[in-house]
């Protein structure tokens, strides 16, 4: 058999082959940029751990990533909106929020997110808001838009009092962010780009490698359709009783860019190469209208791995979340189960937080052991990495599977929770503990899913969800807050976060709020969302 080639692919050359127009730096650049950021980490205590310190923060919510992918995500344009939880740093009477969207946000659903301010009059914190839109919903990257748009930076850079007290929040920061950046003179909270390939699945494993932590058989760096035939039969030939394999396109969204081969009935040792070159064009894939011709270009593009596929009776899908300051100082923040669909369960709808008591602390222990080997490596910002764990008898194991250097799906629920409660996360429990100490629990999903949805405006639903007290009870603690408005009427898609006590009763929150909007219908035909409880 032929040996598997694999792409040695430098951390310059990775980002360079992702690289959204011309956004590369030159060394100058590189040198300014990198003196914003030494400039942002001798100030980072002095700014940020002042509440009533002046500061200014320039949020930008750009999906930067591969746009053909994304389409394949229903209503996908408004998860930009995801990030106005961060409105909820008006909070601080100090604070400036910039916001820039590709097309405007309805302005009933900014005054929803003011409204959940807590302590602050909705008109104090209006006047410290400014909202810029490239009007433009084309599928091209928002920090792309921004780019191609001087006068809308000169915008951006006339709304900020002070650049050396301000900063950019992004969803991801990939070189066309970098750019920005350096465009409007301030500093990023998150990863350089030069180190995202320790985020991509293809360099999730090396980190995991190094870490001592249990993953799935597997290759990684494989560059097109031989490199995947050939990691296949050498796993199969390793392994015979291996059943299922995914492949997974490095830089993947949602498990958008995942596919499945299933070798149940695969031959023997001499015919299996040529089988699975022949089976390749078959994969299932987990995006909506994926062809192996269009699979297969992306994979070129961008490489990938391949993976056993981990099954099991009893199945979850944990991830660990970790914070690193720009002093590098290294915090475990939350645990969540992640709640997947697809065909094969790889796409993210939700999450649940806290994980199962039954294995959170071991997943932030074995994340942490990960974390530190991407610290040491100069990673900073939020980051995730997402585990299959699989009970066996009363025990659970634990297989990492890949890391997210970036924000990802269960940042917005968890900065809600922090912002609505004030609460804390203890890293010693793997709890939430409001100030009086009580436990929080919340269910989030993106995906409240429905054609009967559609044609309801923002305005319809704050009506709706006034007149059945759908809202977040700040004496209590506890309720229903709602993202992804903006997509409800062109796509019948809402997203949500139901807070309470217990998971019990934040499931109990979930299922009455969906109860609530079926009921305002009048008819539930064609209803698509994630249940509680139903990881898999």
């Amino acid at each position: 058999m032929k040996d598997i080639k694999v792409k040695h692919v430098s951390n310059k050359d990775q980002h360079n082959q992702n690289d959204l127009g011309t956004n590369t730096l030159t060394p100058q650049q590189l040198k300014m940029f990198h003196d914003l950021q030494d400039q942002f980490a001798n100030n980072f205590d002095a700014l940020i751990g002042d509440v009533n310190a002046p500061k200014t923060v320039v949020i930008v919510p750009s999906l930067t990533l591969d746009q053909e992918i994304m389409s394949k995500i229903s209503g996908v344009h408004h998860y930009e909106e995801r990030m106005l939880c961060l409105l909820l740093l008006l909070r601080m009477p100090r604070t400036n929020v910039i916001f820039i969207t590709s097309t405007p946000i309805h302005e009933t659903i900014i005054d929803y997110y003011l409204h959940l301010l807590p302590g602050v009059p909705t008109r104090h914190a209006r006047a410290r808001l400014s909202l810029l839109s490239c009007y433009d919903s084309s599928a091209v990257a928002l920090s792309q838009k921004i780019l191609d748009r001087p006068r809308l930076i000169d915008a951006i850079r006339q709304q900020i009092p002070d650049k050396s007290s301000a900063h950019m929040s992004c969803f991801t920061v990939t070189e066309a962010e970098r750019k920005l950046a350096l465009e409007i003179g301030i500093p990023i909270f998150g990863c350089d780009p030069s180190l995202l390939y320790w985020g991509t699945k293809s360099g999730s494993r090396k980190i995991f490698r190094d870490a001592g932590l249990e993953m799935p058989q597997g290759h990684e760096d494989l560059s097109d359709g031989e490199d995947i035939a050939h990691a296949i039969t050498d796993m199969k030939t390793k392994k015979p009783n291996l059943s299922k394999v995914v492949v997974k396109i490095n830089e993947g969204f949602s498990g958008e860019g995942n596919a499945i081969l299933d070798l149940k009935h695969a031959p023997g040792k001499n015919e299996l190469l040529l089988w699975v070159r022949q089976q390749l064009p078959h994969l299932k894939f987990e995006a909506r209208d994926m062809t192996w011709d269009f699979y297969q270009e992306k994979f070129k593009n961008m490489g990938g791995i391949v993976e056993e596929f981990i099954s099991g009776q009893v199945k979850t899908s944990p991830s660990a979340q970790f914070r690193v300051d720009p002093l590098g100082r290294l915090s475990a923040i939350s645990t969540h189960d992640q709640v997947l669909e697809g065909q094969n369960a790889q796409i993210f709808t939700g999450c649940r937080f806290p994980a199962d008591k039954a294995y959170r602390m071991t997943i932030q222990n074995q994340g942490m052991a990960a974390a530190k080997i991407l610290v040491e490596k100069g990673v900073r910002g939020r980051f995730g990495i997402d585990f299959i764990s699989i009970k066996e008898g009363s025990n659970w194991n634990h297989y990492a599977i890949e890391i997210n250097l970036r924000k990802g799906g269960t940042t917005h629920p968890l900065l809600m929770l922090h912002f609505l409660t004030d609460g804390q996360y203890d890293p010693s429990t793997g709890q939430y503990l409001t100030t009086s100490g009580a436990p929080r629990c919340y269910y989030a999903s993106d995906n409240l899913e429905s054609a009967n949805y559609q044609g309801l405006t923002p305005d319809d639903l704050i009506d709706i969800s006034v007149m059945n007290g759908l809202h977040f009870h700040a004496a209590m603690g506890e309720g229903v807050a709602f993202h992804l408005m903006g997509a409800l009427s062109e796509f019948g898609k809402l997203g949500i976060v139901t807070i309470g006590q217990t998971h019990q009763r934040a499931d109990e929150l979930y299922q009455r709020s969906v109860n609530v909007l079926n009921s305002a219908l009048k008819d539930t035909t064609g209803l698509k969302h994630p249940l509680p409880g139903k990881l898999f």
